[in-house]
């Protein structure tokens, strides 16, 4: 368990608002931590009367009797019904859900994107996300959709959350802060954040334009992939993923609060910041982690292994050994296997693969898959490298190589994801992402013994 007090009142943040530091380590940990001293009651949860004439309320994450259960205790000045009137129904036209799909749109197909650009139009967290792909169905709680966001302003005394989904926000450009109900983290590129389901927050621009990628998690939530025989240590630690420390704030101002739910906005109108928890403890909260601090595993004699050896978070499915998501890290790392074929082979799964270039050159694809750019490998159909890749791997001297200035992710899932209209019509696709295999040759030569 970790304990912090660490006194501190937001307020709102100023255009380019300073540093921030103060966070606890470990995944899944049970923290406590007060914005004033005594704010945390001690030896039970809920008592006759809170210190500082504070509400207690409970933040549950799964159900009740779920094991292990995930809640959070927060000690606010307002219960969250006061940040809750009556909703009204807007339009983020941009921001879809599962199921969608287009009939006019084919997401049979390989598809690529080079990097959704700036538009010079003011955008917000809200405004500015644009989904890509969807899969699965937010009301029955299955599957995903992934989004590109642009963001170039900060929320201003408007907020927002989704009882949707969790949200693994992987920025690629610029810096944002979130502003949330158990404090801040600040975010940049060679980063990630995992938004839980419910909790309430602000987005603001420390650096923009911003722009990055999310994974919008319908199903179970993101965990540690289990390392079998791998044991204790590599992949992701536990202990490079940081919560923050308890932040409030106490204004009296007209604001907004916007709910996804069940893939529709609402907005209500109330008169005050609902991101007044002055004190929590539990086990359900942001955190924040460096993907630099990643360690990857590999093959060190021959054959390079499923690239499911690079999870970093996955969201397990009703069927075993078979994820809702899976969330997967391609850094920079040694590769030094013997007469084998480095780079990922050719091949089709039952997985549906939408990968994004935060920096740097992909081995697989060394042109044309450029940094903010994604792509889309649907379920059972073919993929791997292009032509280049081919022949550079297949007549490379094959000494210790390091795999350097590179840094791409997955969001793979069970369920085929279905692009959107945006994805099709606006985004910048590569017409011709498909003939980068059209040169690969029949090499193809009966002599017995000859390579």
């Amino acid at each position: 368990m970790n304990k912090q007090s660490f006194p501190h009142h937001m307020t709102q943040a100023p255009s380019v608002p300073g540093p921030h530091e103060g966070y606890m380590p470990g995944f899944g940990n049970d923290f406590e931590t007060e914005a004033l001293p005594g704010a945390l009651p001690q030896g039970m949860n809920s008592p006759q009367k809170c210190n500082y004439g504070l509400y207690g309320e409970q933040l549950s994450g799964t159900a009740f009797t779920a094991h292990p259960p995930e809640r959070t205790w927060t000690y606010r000045i307002r219960p969250s019904v006061k940040h809750s009137h009556r909703y009204t129904r807007i339009d983020l036209p941009y921001w879809k859900s599962a199921p969608h799909v287009d009939p006019d749109v084919a997401s049979l197909g390989q598809y690529r994107w080079d990097p959704v650009p700036h538009s010079g139009e003011s955008l917000t967290w809200l405004t500015g996300m644009r989904t890509m792909t969807t899969a699965g169905d937010v009301n029955t709680q299955i599957g995903m959709a992934s989004h590109i966001y642009l963001v170039t302003e900060s929320m201003k005394d408007a907020y927002f959350y989704s009882a949707d989904s969790e949200l693994l926000v992987v920025p690629q450009e610029g810096r944002l802060r979130f502003a949330t109900e158990l404090g801040i983290i600040d975010l940049a590129p060679q980063e990630i954040a995992i938004i839980p389901r419910g909790l309430v927050y602000r987005v603001e621009v420390l650096e923009g334009p911003a722009r990055g990628f999310v994974c919008e998690n319908y199903g179970q939530k993101f965990e540690l992939p289990g390392r079998g025989p791998i044991g204790a240590n590599a992949l992701a630690n536990p202990r490079d993923f940081k919560a923050p420390v308890a932040a409030f704030e106490d204004r009296e101002t007209p604001s907004s609060l916007t709910i996804k739910w069940c893939g529709l906005f609402h907005e209500t109108q109330i008169g005050q910041s609902p991101l007044d928890v002055v004190a929590w403890h539990g086990n359900y909260a942001p955190l924040k982690y460096d993907l630099s601090t990643y360690c990857p595993v590999g093959a060190i004699l021959f054959d390079h292994p499923d690239p499911s050896i690079f999870t970093v978070l996955t969201a397990p499915s009703g069927m075993p050994g078979t994820a809702n998501i899976d969330f997967v890290l391609f850094r920079e790392r040694w590769m030094v296997a013997e007469d084998t074929f480095r780079p990922p082979w050719y091949h089709k799964n039952i997985m549906s693969e939408l990968m994004g270039n935060i920096y740097g050159q992909y081995d697989a694809k060394p042109q044309g898959f450029v940094p903010g750019g994604m792509s889309l490998h649907n379920m059972m159909l073919p993929h791997g490298p292009d032509r280049q890749a081919f022949e550079g791997a297949s007549n490379a001297n094959l000494g210790p190589d390091k795999l350097d200035n590179t840094m791409s992710f997955m969001f793979e899932t069970r369920f085929p994801q279905h692009l959107t209209g945006f994805a099709a019509n606006e985004a910048p696709l590569q017409d011709d992402y498909i003939d980068c295999w059209t040169d690969l040759e029949k090499k193809f030569d009966g002599t017995p013994g000859k390579k």
